[in-house]
C-alpha cells in the first residue's frame, strides 16, 4: 500500500501532518528508536485492516488458486528473489524485513548522532531537524516503494481471481444452473465466422478479408449481417422502428413506412400479380434495398438453384432492417416485442428465418440456433413462425444438450411440450447424447440412460406413427415382430387425426439424418423391444395415451402450417389440409394472419370486365392487364386518359383483324410425292 493511501486512511493529507514540537527543541521528542517502532506498528495495523479482506477472498479463491499461507508470500516473490543475490540470509516475511530495516536505520541515526560535533542550539536544532527529515523521507520512499509493489500485485491477482471465477462461471452456465434467460441472445453467436472459426481456425475462415474492410464504404455497426462492398450504395429505404409501448418489463416495437416506401409497396404487389420476375427486378434496380422485393426475388434465385445469390439478397435485407432499429432495441436482452399481426413487421421474421435456415444448410447449426432463439423471443406467447418445432433439431445438431433440456423445464408446465413430437423424441435423445459423453462420471451416465430409455419409451407408446417412416428414411429393414404388431404396423398409421399426421412427419422428415448413427439405432431397437413388451403386458400408460391421441389434435393452428410450407420438407407439405392448399401463397406473406393489424391499405385498382372475350382477346389482356378491350366508358375527369385509351384500342383491334386474315390465309403444304417412276426399287435393300 502507498504512502498516499495510509495518509488517506489516517485522514490526513500531504503537508498537514501534525508537528510535534519535540522535533524543534533540542534533546526532546520521541528518540528515533521509538519513531520508528510507533510508525512501524501504525502501519502494520493499517496494512492488517486494508489486507483483511483481501485475505478472506484468497481463502475463499484456494480451489482455484495454489494454496497460500498468507497474502505476502505472493507479494514478497519478486523482493525475496533480489534480496537473495544479495544476502545469505534465508527469505523472511514483510513484516520482519521492515523491522530489520527500521532497526538499522535507527542504530545508524544513534551513530551519526554519537560522532557529531557540538553546536549551537540554534544551530543543533536545525541540524538535527534536517537530518531526520532526510531520514524521514528516505524510509518513507523505501516503504513506500514497496506498499506500491503490493497494492500492484494485490490488484493484478484480485484481477486474476475475477477471471477465474468467470471462467468457472461461463462453464457452468452453459448448464441448467444458468441465471441468464433461456431465451438469452448472444452477439458473438450470431456472426457465423464465429462457429466458422471452432471449426477451420481464423487464418482460413478471414483470409484476405482483413485489408479489404478497412476500405469498406459502409460505416454503420452491425451484428446480424456484416456488409459487402458489391452491394449497392445503402440510403434510407424509408423504414424506421417506433417504440409503441414499455409494459411489465417488456418493450414493445413496430416497424414503420413512409410515404415513399408505401408507393414502392403498391408498386411491388402490382409486379407480383404480374407473375412475371423481371418486373420484381426491375423494381429492384430503381429501390435496391426493399424488403419485399428481396425477399420474393430471393425466392426465386433459389429455385433456380443459385444459392449464393439468394443468401446475400436476405443478407441485404437484413442489413437495411437493422439500419432502422430504434435505439432502445435490444437483440440479446429478450424484452424485445414485434407484433407479427402487422405485415410491416412480418418481412423481418420472414428475413430473420430464412437466414437461419442458409446458415443452417451451410453448416452453422449453433447460429443458427441463436436466430432460432431470436426468433422465439421476438413473440415467444404466439409463436407466429412455430420455432418450437425447429429448435429441438437445431440444438441437436449443434449439441447443446443442455439447452434443450433447460428449454423443457422451464416451458413444460405452462407449454405442455411433451405433446409435441418432436420435444418428445428430443429430449429422450438429449438425454441419450449425455450419457455418452466421456466426461461424465459412470453413476451420471447411468442415471442419464436410464431416464433416456424411459423417455424414448414413453415417446413411442404416445406417438407410435413415427417409427416406421424414421426407419424408412433411415433405410433399416424393420424386424418381423415389429412391422407385423398392430400397434407398430399400418393400422397405428390409419387411425391418426391429420393433424397429428402433420406433426410427426414434420419431425421424421427433418431429424431423421439424427437417427442414423450406429449406436442410436441400437439403442432405439433395445426401447422399441421394451415397448412391445409393455403393450403386451397392458400397460395402463398405453391406453392413456390413445384417449389423450383421439381427444387432442383435432386441428393444427394456422402458425404450424405456416412453418411447414416454410420448411419445404416435402413429407410434411404433402400432409397440408385442403384449405391451405388451395389458396394462394406468396413468398413475402405466407398465409397472413386473419386478423391482421394494417396501418395503411392498397388502393382498389379499376375493375376490368372480361366477358364475352375470345381466347385471342384473354392473350393481349394479359399483355396489357391496364387495357380495356370493351371499350367501356372511363372517367369523365380524365380525358387524356380516355383518348389514350380509345386509340389503343383501336390499334389493338387492327392487330386482330391482321392476325385473323393472317390466320385465315395460312395453307400447310402437303409432304412431297414420290412419283419417279425411273425409282429402282430395290434401291435400298
Amino acid at each position: 500500500m502507498s504512502s498516499r493511501a495510509l495518509r488517506r486512511l489516517k485522514g490526513k493529507q500531504r503537508g498537514q501532518e501534525a508537528l510535534d514540537l519535540g522535533d524543534l527543541v533540542p534533546g526532546e521528542g520521541p528518540e528515533p528508536v521509538e519513531q520508528a517502532a510507533d510508525v512501524e506498528e501504525e502501519e502494520e495495523e493499517l496494512e492488517e485492516a486494508v489486507l483483511q479482506p483481501v485475505k478472506s477472498s484468497i481463502r475463499k479463491a484456494k480451489k482455484n488458486k495454489k494454496n497460500l499461507s498468507n497474502i505476502y508470500e505472493l507479494i514478497c516473490d519478486a523482493e525475496n528473489d533480489a534480496e537473495k543475490a544479495t544476502t545469505d540470509e534465508d527469505t523472511v516475511k514483510p513484516e520482519e524485513q521492515n523491522g530489520d530495516e527500521s532497526k538499522e536505520k535507527s542504530d545508524s541515526g544513534e551513530t551519526e548522532k554519537r560522532d557529531a560535533q557540538p553546536e549551537t542550539g540554534a544551530a543543533k536544532s536545525e541540524d538535527k531537524a534536517s537530518k531526520k527529515k532526510k531520514k524521514k523521507k528516505k524510509k518513507k520512499n523505501s516503504t513506500g516503494d514497496k506498499q506500491e509493489g503490493a497494492g500492484e500485485d494485490i490488484d493484478a491477482l484480485l484481477e486474476t481471481i475475477e477471471q477465474s471465477n468467470g471462467l468457472t462461471l461461463q462453464s457452468e452456465g452453459c448448464g441448467a444452473s444458468d441465471n441468464r434467460p433461456v431465451l438469452y441472445v448472444e452477439h458473438r453467436n450470431l456472426n457465423p465466422e464465429t462457429e466458422l472459426k471452432r471449426y477451420f481456425g481464423a487464418r482460413a475462415v478471414l483470409g484476405d478479408q482483413r485489408p479489404r474492410q478497412r476500405q469498406r464504404q459502409f460505416h454503420r455497426s452491425t451484428w446480424m449481417t456484416i456488409p459487402k462492398d458489391t452491394w449497392p450504395r445503402f440510403s434510407r429505404p424509408g423504414i424506421s422502428m417506433t417504440l409503441l409501448e414499455s409494459r411489465d418489463g417488456l418493450q414493445y416495437f413496430t416497424f414503420e413506412h413512409s410515404r415513399d416506401y408505401q408507393q414502392i409497396q403498391f408498386k411491388f404487389l402490382d409486379s407480383v400479380e404480374s407473375m412475371d420476375p423481371n418486373n420484381i427486378l426491375a423494381l429492384l434496380q430503381m429501390n435496391p434495398y426493399h424488403i419485399d422485393s428481396l425477399l420474393q426475388l430471393s425466392d426465386v434465385c433459389r429455385i433456380q438453384e443459385d444459392q449464393e445469390m439468394a443468401r446475400d439478397l436476405i443478407e441485404r435485407a437484413l442489413y437495411s432492417f437493422e439500419c432502422a432499429f430504434h435505439p432502445v432495441c435490444s437483440l440479446t436482452s429478450g424484452t424485445s416485442r414485434l407484433d407479427y399481426l402487422r405485415p410491416e413487421n412480418r418481412a423481418f421474421y420472414l428475413a430473420v428465418y430464412k437466414h437461419m435456415m442458409f446458415l443452417e444448410r451451410r453448416g452453422c447449426p449453433r447460429t443458427a440456433l441463436e436466430y432460432c432463439r431470436l426468433i422465439l423471443s421476438l413473440d415467444p406467447d404466439s409463436d407466429p413462425l412455430c420455432m418450437l418445432l425447429l429448435i429441438d433439431f437445431l440444438s441437436l445438431r449443434s449439441r447443446e444438450y443442455n439447452f434443450l433440456l433447460r428449454l423443457y423445464q422451464d416451458w413444460e408446465v405452462h407449454r405442455n411440450l411433451s405433446q409435441l413430437p418432436n420435444f418428445a423424441f428430443s429430449v429422450a435423445l438429449s438425454h441419450f447424447h449425455l450419457s455418452q459423453e466421456d466426461q461424465t462420471e459412470s453413476e451420471q451416465r447411468e442415471r442419464l440412460k436410464d431416464k433416456a430409455d424411459l423417455l424414448l419409451q414413453n415417446a413411442l407408446i404416445m406417438f407410435p406413427g413415427v417409427l416406421m417412416p424414421l426407419l424408412d428414411l433411415c433405410t433399416v429393414q424393420p424386424d418381423a415382430a415389429v412391422s407385423s404388431h398392430d400397434f407398430f404396423g399400418p393400422r397405428s398409421q390409419l387411425g391418426q387425426s391429420p393433424a397429428l399426421a402433420e406433426l410427426m412427419s414434420l419431425y421424421v422428415g427433418r431429424t431423421h439424418t439424427l437417427w442414423r448413427e450406429g449406436g442410436v439405432l441400437l439403442w432405439l431397437e433395445e426401447c422399441v423391444r421394451e415397448v412391445l413388451r409393455r403393450v403386451d403386458t397392458k400397460d395402463p400408460l398405453v391406453e392413456d395415451c390413445q384417449n389423450k391421441r383421439k381427444q387432442r389434435y383435432q386441428s393444427a393452428p394456422l402458425n404450424i402450417h405456416r412453418h411447414v410450407i416454410l420448411s419445404e420438407i416435402k413429407e410434411a407439405t404433402s400432409t397440408l389440409p385442403l384449405e391451405v392448399t388451395t389458396q394462394s401463397v406468396m413468398g413475402f406473406d405466407p398465409l397472413p394472419p386473419l386478423d391482421s393489424v394494417a396501418s395503411y391499405t392498397r388502393p382498389e385498382r379499376q375493375s376490368v370486365g372480361a366477358s364475352n372475350e375470345s381466347t385471342l382477346s384473354l392473350f393481349f389482356r394479359s399483355l396489357l392487364p391496364n387495357f380495356n378491350l370493351q371499350g367501356e366508358p372511363m372517367p369523365q375527369d380524365d380525358l387524356e386518359v380516355a383518348q389514350a385509351g380509345r386509340e389503343l384500342n383501336q390499334e389493338v383491334n387492327r392487330l386482330m383483324v391482321a392476325m385473323r386474315d393472317m390466320l385465315a390465309n395460312i395453307q400447310f403444304q402437303e409432304p412431297p410425292r414420290d412419283d419417279n417412276p425411273d425409282r429402282d426399287e430395290g434401291e435400298w435393300d
